[in-house]
């Protein structure tokens, strides 16, 4: 077991100690409020969350949980400190990150003042990739001397079911650079379900994790809104039709479309995205999220555009034309609105996609070919081959591109869509993958 120190005795501070101090580590909290600390060593909440009382109370009486205002003391009592203090919102909106520096850089002192050769900090509050890696290590450097290794752990406690949620987490994640630091912050979880997964990345995938999973849920919170809306508009039960969507565990309430990649096409979602958006235009409903879909969608169309255009290549090669490898749509598919675009532009495009044929397009699939790109013959090639020796810059735009050996046969620069516009910028280019 461990001796570890809390900086923060909050929500998220009172009940991360208290439940290290229920699996048998030995806590000191730590906080610049005095009062909280007297209420945490007299064994009671300083927060009201169920539960959190006894918890606390059974802890201070054990002597594994104790609080204090002395960081130094704290520091020397304990190999690894966790931050929790809250990161609100500056006036610009921007994440307020004045008390974790103060934190991070008095933990720092502490650690150089009681001559430790070595220490842990885990970031448990919520901070911007980036924070931690350009802000927090070099102050830390600064003020400890260099023997302070650095992590973070976000949290995902829910107030009224924070407890509950420290035990049974969707996942325990550690973003660490080295395993020293992961496995020290993986020991603090070792009494949870051995079912629940342990996921070590990268600080800033960590970071940005959970960010995500509170934009998603603000997400699915105004998207069921904005559904119940539309619904009382249009004489439906907006419970109802909620309740129906959620059962689709296979596409609604699962992981698929949820892998970042290119934009979205095809015949049915831009269509009822945008009817449905008339609707609400016509009977003078706010649906913002919902008209927010589209205009997104076409600004990873321009990301994309501006990704070919920083490659400096003018000869480009495309696989795959249609909405989605296995059909001949080309009905609102992105590839034929990024040719379309980079034909206006003056670049020499070359396609392969061996689902498109263009004597089996019929009616408004041929028609919308007809008025996008209305010399797509001239453009299709059948072998692979003529497009690897064609172009300069090989873009991947559906899956078409796995059944393909062109990482053996092309040896120019790659721009795959499925991928490239949700990984880390390279100053140098394009990745060659």
């Amino acid at each position: 077991m461990s001796d570890i120190s809390v900086f923060g005795i909050g929500y998220v501070g009172c009940v991360t100690a208290a439940c290290l101090g229920r699996d048998g580590h030995r806590v000191v909290g730590v906080d610049v409020d005095p009062a909280k600390v007297a209420e945490l060593n007299e064994g009671m909440s300083p927060i009201s969350e169920p539960g959190l009382d006894s918890l606390i109370a059974e802890q201070v009486g054990a002597g594994r949980l104790s609080a204090t205002t002395n960081v130094v003391d704290a520091v020397s009592r304990s190999d690894m400190a966790l931050v929790t203090v809250g990161t609100p919102s500056a006036e610009d909106g921007s994440v307020g990150i004045q008390a974790v520096e103060q934190v991070t850089a008095a933990i720092g002192r502490a650690v150089r003042e009681s001559g430790r050769t070595s220490y842990g900090i885990v970031i448990r509050s919520t901070l911007l990739p980036g924070i931690l890696e350009e802000r927090l290590i070099p102050l830390l450097a600064e003020t400890s001397g260099g023997t302070v290794w650095l992590a973070n752990n976000p949290e995902f406690l829910r107030e009224g079911t924070a407890i509950r949620d420290y035990d049974t987490p969707p996942f325990v994640l550690v973003g660490a650079s080295h395993e020293l630091a992961s496995q020290a912050v993986l020991g603090l979880y070792a009494d949870l379900d051995s079912n629940i997964d342990r996921i070590v990345t990268d600080t800033r995938t960590a970071s940005l994790v959970k960010y995500a999973c509170n934009a998603f849920h603000a997400v699915k919170v105004a998207f069921a809104n904005e559904i119940g809306s539309l619904a009382r508009s249009l004489g439906a039960v907006g419970h109802e039709v909620m309740e129906i969507v959620c059962r689709d565990h296979r596409l609604n309430i699962s992981p698929a479309y949820m892998k970042p990649g290119f934009a979205f096409g095809g015949s049915c979602l831009p269509k009822d995205v945008r009817a449905l958006c008339r609707h609400a235009e016509q009977q003078a409903l706010g649906l913002n999220l919902l008209a927010s879909v589209l205009p997104s969608n076409e600004a990873h169309m321009r990301r994309a555009l501006r990704m070919v255009h920083e490659s400096g290549k003018r000869k480009l090669g495309l696989v795959g034309l249609s909405f989605k490898a296995g059909t001949d749509d080309l009905r609102e598919s992105p590839q034929v609105i990024l040719v379309e675009t980079l034909l206006g532009r003056g670049y020499d495009i070359k396609i392969y996609d061996p689902g498109v044929a263009l004597g089996r397009l019929r009616g408004r699939n041929l028609a919308y070919v007809d008025r996008h790109l209305p010399h797509l013959a001239a453009l299709l090639v059948e072998n692979a081959q003529v497009l690897y020796s064609h172009a300069e810059l090989l873009i991947l735009g559906t899956d078409i591109a796995n059944e393909l050996d062109w990482s053996k046969s092309f040896l120019g620069s790659v721009l795959d869509l499925r991928r490239d516009l949700a990984r880390p910028e390279i100053t140098s280019g394009i990745p060659v993958l």
